[in-house]
């Protein structure tokens, strides 16, 4: 019997064996922002994802691949079911604490380098820099430690941390995420907002 947790990690991450080979298949999911995808992701893990926003599914804690799926509920699959609300990003305060508990457990270094980087995306999405400082820190290490063959692809996903890091070292808060947050933008969050990019 599958445990609860698995349909969702075999949606996310698919069957390929490498980090390359599951990028490739995967990435549009995890980055597309398709509509197609997000209503997939609605109707088909939508009462996992208010569960765990909730404060449920704590008995997923016990193991790390389980850890990997409830992170992914509260900070990535809001970002597709919710997107362009606020509560796109209800899960983010849970899933740090979550992530903070599960370092704590060395779950991150049980899970695979590409399972590894859903992991460090929840330090990417806060709008804290120390948190920053140490998702960077944290990728740094990950890049270092892939063969060859894989090291571009993680630097990639280095690079993308470092551009979040940035843009929190500046404004204090990611200025893309303003009108969703009723939030009023500054003069220099708006030019920096008519930049290309700036919305990652």
């Amino acid at each position: 019997m599958n445990a609860p947790w698995q349909p969702l990690l075999d949606w996310w991450f698919g069957t390929a064996e490498t980090a390359r080979a599951i990028a490739a298949d995967k990435g549009k999911l995890w980055f597309g922002k398709r509509d197609s995808q997000d209503l997939e992701a609605r109707e088909r893990f939508g009462d996992q994802v208010e569960q765990a926003l909730a404060g449920g599914l704590t008995e997923w804690m016990q193991r790390p691949e389980g850890w990997l799926a409830l992170v992914l509920l509260l900070d990535q699959l809001p970002r597709m079911i919710f997107r362009d609300t606020p509560k796109a990003f209800s899960g983010d305060l849970r899933a740090q604490k979550l992530v903070a508990q599960g370092i704590a457990a060395d779950f991150d270094r049980q899970l695979s380098p590409i399972q590894q980087v859903f992991i460090l995306l929840v330090f990417e999405h806060s709008e804290n820099l120390a948190v920053q400082n140490e998702g960077v820190s944290r990728y740094i290490d990950l890049v270092a430690q892939q063969p060859e063959s894989d090291r571009a692809l993680f630097a990639d996903y280095l690079d993308f941390a470092e551009r979040h890091q940035k843009v929190i070292a500046q404004f204090g808060r990611f200025p893309h995420r303003n009108a969703v947050l009723g939030r009023k933008s500054t003069t220099e969050e708006l030019e920096f907002l008519a930049k290309p990019g700036s919305r990652f």
